[in-house]
């Protein structure tokens, strides 16, 4: 139970960001530099200041971070609030975190306080603790590599969303900043201090559709047919769009970004702060022998009887 909970909080996540988060860049001297300034820019100039911050962020390949997600109690199984933090990189996508907070723990007094996560090669890794080795021949890593999970499943569609919305969890700062380009209603909303930090703060919204048409990483995952469904499923969930809010620093950095994604079940809110742009990104895959495949849960409950979709089961039972 603990290892299905934990699986279906990082799948729901991943999910869920897979709409992306809003971002936004600082300008240079000739281009309102300066966070103490009070002037309102320009379109033009916010479209400078983001492409500026863009190539900037793209360079750096990776930070550290800290995320907040709160889901409201509507929602259910995955309602309360799971913090991340860590360091993670793109190009390539790697990710070093470790998660706390109540949706990992609720309704589950044996669910370890915090789990530590780790992305690599397209696989991801988390460390149960040792309470839940006990149930996993004395192996406290969980493994779940998406694309076998949906291969067994039989789904080649689940497949390519998992592994796309996972992807998207790693929250690469410079294709996000590349998305908010296509936003028609962002705007610089003045100066604000992030932790102590002078910054510009960044306002927009992104409709589902310009999500859609911005979102490139989802060309590489799915058909023009799945990205037309994948838009009717959003639809019908009832999220209308993707209200952000973005601070960046004089160096040509976003230092944090937030999201609020309004359904009829309640608002999901999501805050990153980023820092420490360039940061040593490593991540090392567990021993083998102290890793227990969640592959082998799910063809234990075939040879039970639960069938070849239990895979996709566990994301579906925890509302993903």
């Amino acid at each position: 139970m603990t290892v299905k909970r934990a699986a279906g909080a990082v799948l729901a996540t991943a999910l869920l960001c897979t709409g992306a988060v809003a971002c936004g860049g600082s300008d240079d001297g000739k281009k309102a530099k300066g966070a103490g300034s009070g002037e309102t820019q320009s379109r033009s100039q916010v479209t400078e200041v983001i492409t500026a911050a863009y190539e900037k962020t793209a360079k750096a390949k990776s930070a550290k971070v800290e995320m907040t997600m709160t889901a409201p109690k509507s929602m259910g199984a995955d309602a309360g609030e799971m913090k991340m933090s860590g360091v993670m990189g793109w190009d390539p996508t790697v990710m070093d975190m470790t998660m706390t907070g109540s949706a990992l723990t609720e309704g589950d007094p044996e669910a370890p306080e915090k789990i530590r996560m780790l992305w690599l090669d397209n696989v991801m890794y988390m460390d149960m603790g040792a309470a839940a080795a006990k149930d996993m021949d004395g192996k406290q890593w969980v493994k779940m590599d998406l694309n076998s999970i949906a291969e067994q499943a039989g789904d080649e569609k689940l497949a390519k969303q998992m592994t796309g919305g996972l992807d998207s969890m790693n929250q690469d700062p410079a294709q996000q900043l590349a998305m908010l380009l296509d936003s028609p209603n962002l705007k610089h909303a003045g100066p604000a201090k992030v932790d102590g930090v002078q910054t510009q703060r960044y306002k927009g919204r992104l409709s589902v559709k310009e999500m859609m048409e911005s979102n490139k990483g989802l060309d590489e995952v799915l058909g023009k047919s799945e990205r037309e469904e994948l838009f009717k499923n959003i639809e019908k969930s009832g999220i209308k769009g993707y209200d952000t809010e973005v601070w960046v620093n004089e160096d040509d950095y976003p230092v944090r970004m937030d999201i609020d994604i309004k359904s009829p079940e309640g608002t999901v809110k999501t805050s990153q702060k980023f820092s420490e742009y360039g940061a040593a990104a490593k991540v090392t895959a567990p021993p083998a022998g102290k890793t227990f495949d969640l592959m082998d849960m799910f063809k234990e409950l075939e040879k039970s009887g639960a069938g070849a979709g239990a895979g996709a089961g566990a994301g579906a039972d925890s509302g993903i």
